[in-house]
């Protein structure tokens, strides 16, 4: 019942221990791209690496273990249950047997070659293309969850949306109406947390008067989850209205200027060798996947 209070995925956690969160945000969110954007194209060596290295940072990032053991261990086994079966599965049609001349009709011909089956259980074949797809499959989910996961937990949203309205800048000149998409971002970014707990509280109703689904019939069942939901969707929209007049109620009922939730103390010398250890490390990162992402 407490599943999803208990494995925060895509939640602000809001603490102050961990270097992770003293680090600034746009930093973060410029690792969070590095780690989207450089398995495309990249070997599988490179991709292992990566997901190793957000591993480590997982486990160095000073974050307090119940918030991270329970969305890592669920991550670990979906994303190895993925790769598994993109392992297993054929990677390539059968192809017809063409009709060549068998090599004992060539006396003294040695044939060699390389075998590109690793493994046989049962009716399955491993080959190195599928255990590629398997590697390819399996690293991707994780990273690209992980990596988003890590930082929404460690940021807030208010953060987030300054940063993001930060990146996106440029644009405004051309008189895209950011300051209307940022606010419109903030209230999706508060949005999840509460369709998370309306939908658990409209399950625990549903479990707590041990509804038979079996007496109901299937007409009846059908009509029960179609007014769960009914009622979720009005629980949900009426929630996100009252958030958008908390937000507007705190700047006199317009919409907050990403400015004024700029984060407090970017710059202080605590968290400057932190920022700059952290430029380098993506610089050199860079530098690696252009030299060996290809393996």
């Amino acid at each position: 019942m407490e599943f999803l209070r208990n494995v925060p995925i895509g939640q602000y956690v809001a603490g102050r221990t961990g270097w992770l969160r003293n680090l600034d945000p746009r930093l973060k969110f410029a690792w969070v791209l590095m780690f989207l954007v450089s398995p495309v194209l990249a070997g599988p060596l490179w991709r292992v690496s990566v997901t190793l290295a957000l591993l480590l940072i997982t486990l160095l990032g000073s974050l307090p273990l119940r918030i991270i053991w329970r969305p890592l261990l669920l991550l670990i086994l979906l994303s190895t249950l993925f790769g598994l079966l993109a392992t297993l599965l054929p990677t390539s049609e059968i192809t017809s047997a063409l009709t060549v001349r068998s090599p004992q009709e060539l006396p003294g011909l040695t044939v060699s070659g390389i075998s590109w089956e690793i493994i046989r259980i049962g009716p399955f074949a491993i080959d190195r293309r599928s255990a590629e797809l398997g590697i390819n499959t399996s690293t991707l989910i994780f990273t690209v969850v992980h990596s988003v996961n890590l930082m929404l937990c460690t940021t807030s949203p208010e953060d987030l949306m300054w940063t993001l309205r930060w990146y996106l800048q440029p644009i405004a000149l051309l008189g895209f109406p950011l300051d209307r998409m940022s606010f419109q971002l903030l209230l999706a970014l508060r949005f999840i947390p509460l369709v998370q707990e309306e939908f658990q509280n409209l399950l625990r109703s549903v479990i707590n008067r041990a509804v038979n689904f079996k007496e109901l019939g299937f007409k009846k069942s059908l009509g029960l989850i179609l007014s769960v939901g009914e009622r979720l969707l009005s629980n949900v929209l009426l929630r996100a209205e009252q958030g958008a007049d908390a937000l507007l109620i705190r700047n006199d009922g317009l919409i907050l200027h990403p400015g004024s939730l700029k984060p407090k103390g970017l710059i202080k010398r605590r968290t400057a060798y932190l920022n700059s250890i952290a430029i380098a490390i993506l610089l050199v990162t860079l530098i690696l996947r252009k030299e060996y992402g290809a393996f």
